[in-house]
């Protein structure tokens, strides 16, 4: 399972924090950072979700109220 974080759509509500410990607050920012993630377009974040984790995961995905995170299963299909 892959998450993919647009960080540049993100308006730092802070909602997907509360979800899952991989994001955390930068307050500095004004937006969520997702630990750990790589930088694969300019602003886009993506990282693997680590066995045991998908729920929180689909949790911060579905938390976000701008649709600023999306959640891909083994097989590249979108889940949220």
């Amino acid at each position: 399972m892959k998450i993919r974080y647009d960080r540049e759509t993100c308006i730092g509500m802070f909602q997907c924090v509360d979800e899952w410990d991989a994001f955390q607050k930068n307050m500095d920012a004004g937006k969520a950072d997702l630990e750990g993630s790589t930088e694969v377009e300019e602003g886009v974040f993506e990282l693997d979700v680590p066995d045991g984790e998908e729920l929180d995961a689909e949790f911060a995905a579905r938390a976000c109220p701008v649709d600023a995170i999306e959640l891909y299963d083994d097989d590249g299909e979108r889940v949220v």
